[in-house]
């Protein structure tokens, strides 16, 4: 009982209840979308579809040059200060709006080889390169405003930009499939999210005069250098996470061929719908609390996340793990059974993985740019090395197997560099 009362009691509870609508809805939104990528695309169109969303993953940290994390913390720090506070989104908004440009210029000009490794030289989809080009602004601008209105501390407001933009793009995305199949699919995952950036531009501009704020005089270079260092860090895992995975995946395509792929694909969908639970208290929450957070607080911080959404995690994918065929048959078709065979290695690698987020969050919320990358290079290092091995022994298989040894390594090097707030 003390156990239930200690969840219920605390703070992220609280937060993750108001939010828990949110992300049933975006889950049951996913499992819908799912169903109908695999009656309409199968394994081999999953398998293009994820190698677009690991790609979009990383232009979604350059459109705003990894900022968020460094904008929430700024904007929890400065929002007090109007002076100060002009200058952050001046600084910021300026520097977006060039780099997109810049961005998109190089995108267009590289578009026929970014196609061709993305969704190989059998199928033309240099289109979808030309729509995420179309895109970018829209990206950026909508998380930069989301990451305002997150660290305004204005959590509610956070939840209805994302209730609104998925029913939206649930809505948009179905249509797309049914009509257009695969190349529905991929636009889909394009077009859909720019939806969010009026909804979120709607609710920052009832918090702030936001064209009162944006004037050359404020911008501040060391604003700029402040950020820097979320920008590295967050960029260089942008980049890097992404395009080994995509890497991976092509060599999982040419190993087992593309169906293959398309299970761990579909593995890989299961699992960010559940650890869209733990991903969204990790920014809504537990970032502005370490930001703030003196070695006292980030030692009970890290303590009541080991004694409560641990915990709770573990129930979560034990329930998860043996309810897996149930899951694919809704899911999936029964083309796709031989997912099940992955969802222990899977949901191991994740149980890991969620235990290492709270430490790694750490080096984001301190600006730890050193340790960070020294710890994110020795991880990525593994998972590109060990899978790649055990893609040619294993295949599906051994691209699970790897994301659950990367995962076992990283939080055993991150438990040595926290020993003194762990033990």
């Amino acid at each position: 009982m003390k156990f239930l009362k200690d969840i219920i009691g605390a703070a992220w509870f609280k937060i993750s209840s108001l939010n828990s609508f949110a992300i049933l809805l975006r889950i049951g939104f996913g499992l819908v979308i799912s169903k109908v990528l695999a009656i309409y695309v199968g394994p081999a169109g999953m398998a293009l579809v994820g190698n677009l969303r690991n790609f979009q993953t990383s232009l979604e940290s350059f459109a705003t040059l990894g900022f968020q994390n460094g904008i929430i913390k700024y904007t929890a720090q400065l929002k007090e200060d109007n002076k100060q506070f002009k200058k952050l989104i001046s600084t910021v908004s300026i520097t977006i709006a060039l780099f997109i440009l810049l961005f998109g210029i190089g995108l267009f000009i590289f578009r026929e080889p970014i196609s061709f490794y993305l969704f190989s030289s059998e199928n033309n989809y240099e289109i979808i390169i030309k729509a995420i080009i179309f895109s970018l602004p829209f990206y950026g601008f909508s998380l930069f405003f989301t990451s305002l209105i997150n660290g305004l501390e204005k959590y509610k407001k956070v939840v209805y930009i994302s209730i609104i933009g998925n029913i939206i793009g649930f809505f948009f995305s179905l249509f797309l499939v049914l009509n257009f199949n695969v190349k529905g699919a991929l636009f889909a995952m394009v077009l859909a999210p720019t939806t969010n950036f009026f909804i979120a531009s709607f609710f920052v501009f009832k918090e702030i005069k936001l064209f009162q704020f944006i004037r050359l005089k404020f911008f501040d270079k060391r604003i700029l250098k402040n950020l820097s260092s979320y920008s590295a860090m967050a960029l260089f895992s942008a980049i890097t996470g992404p395009m080994i995975y995509i890497f991976l995946r092509n060599h999982l395509i040419d190993t087992a061929g593309i169906n293959t792929a398309g299970f761990w694909e579909s593995m890989s969908r299961i699992s960010s719908y559940y650890m869209l639970f733990v991903s969204s208290l990790m920014s809504m929450y537990f970032l502005p609390q370490l930001a703030v957070s003196n070695e006292e607080e980030t030692k009970l911080i890290f303590r009541n996340y080991f004694k409560t959404i641990v915990p709770f995690f573990l129930l979560g994918i034990v329930l998860i793990y043996f309810c897996r065929n149930l899951i694919i048959s809704l899911l999936f078709t029964e083309e796709f059974q031989p997912v099940s065979s992955l969802f222990f290695w899977q949901l191991l690698g994740d149980f890991f993985k969620v235990c290492s987020w709270i430490l790694a969050l750490h080096f984001l919320a301190k600006r730890q740019t050193f340790a960070y990358f020294v710890t994110e290079i020795l991880s990525y290092s593994m998972l590109i090395i060990f899978g790649y091995f055990a893609i040619n022994y294993f295949e599906a298989k051994g691209a699970v197997l790897a994301h659950a040894v990367t995962y076992v390594f990283y939080l055993i090097i991150l438990s040595i560099n926290f020993r003194k707030y762990l033990f």
